[in-house]
């Protein structure tokens, strides 16, 4: 009876131990995930995807959305995030000896799937790929003649609306601000079936951005 008793306080001892672990290993996870959101600029712009002669310069558009950081052990995690990002280009040049302007403002949904390499407390390494879903293309044409644009969402199947990509960066932690800064760039190109009829050419843009979480 008493070995029955000594085992009994054992078992109940291990029990309450190995709940208490639990729990401490719980709350050391809440401590390392990072629920929050972001918001920032991007500077965009394009290249031809055969690497032919092909000119513009780059513009500046919004960036903003959710980030979700989940910790893997000490030193890694995974970091999906998903954005709304505006990307496009400018260009100039003449017309029937007028100059004029163009901005194209092309709207995704941008999904970054990263991984995290943290050294120290306050930097994380992040890269990886990133689908993006084109939304929206705005074009706006400007010359002595006059201004005009054009907005619409996009339906042509010539058109590719599901590009994949490659995102990298870095983001600085100071408590539950991140400071966020980023290169990504399209793999695939925007036509759809490699027609002459739609140019070729490839999204490229630099991001930073603020953010705050819910966990430090």
């Amino acid at each position: 009876m008493r070995t029955f008793k000594i085992l009994a306080i054992a078992a109940a001892a291990m029990t309450f131990s190995s709940f208490a672990m639990a729990q401490e290993d719980d709350y050391a996870f809440q401590e390392n995930l990072k629920l929050g959101i972001k918001a920032g600029l991007n500077y965009s712009n394009v290249y031809d995807a055969n690497e032919e002669s092909f000119n513009a310069d780059g513009k500046f558009g919004f960036v903003g959305g959710l980030l979700l950081h989940i910790p893997i052990g000490d030193f890694l995690g995974f970091q999906p995030e998903v954005l709304y990002s505006q990307k496009g280009f400018k260009g100039n040049g003449t017309l029937f000896g007028s100059n004029y302007s163009f901005t194209r403002t092309t709207s995704f949904i941008d999904i970054p799937l990263q991984f995290a390499l943290k050294p120290t407390e306050f930097l994380t390494i992040l890269a990886g790929p990133q689908y993006s879903f084109l939304i929206k293309q705005k074009d706006e044409f400007e010359s002595s003649f006059g201004t005009a644009a054009q907005e619409e969402e996009i339906r042509n199947d010539n058109i590719r609306k599901n590009i994949l990509g490659v995102i990298a960066g870095i983001d600085i932690n100071v408590d539950n601000i991140i400071i966020g800064l980023r290169m990504a760039w399209d793999v695939q190109n925007n036509n759809g079936n490699g027609t002459s009829d739609t140019p070729r050419y490839k999204n490229v843009l630099f991001q930073t951005t603020i953010g705050y979480t819910l966990f430090k």
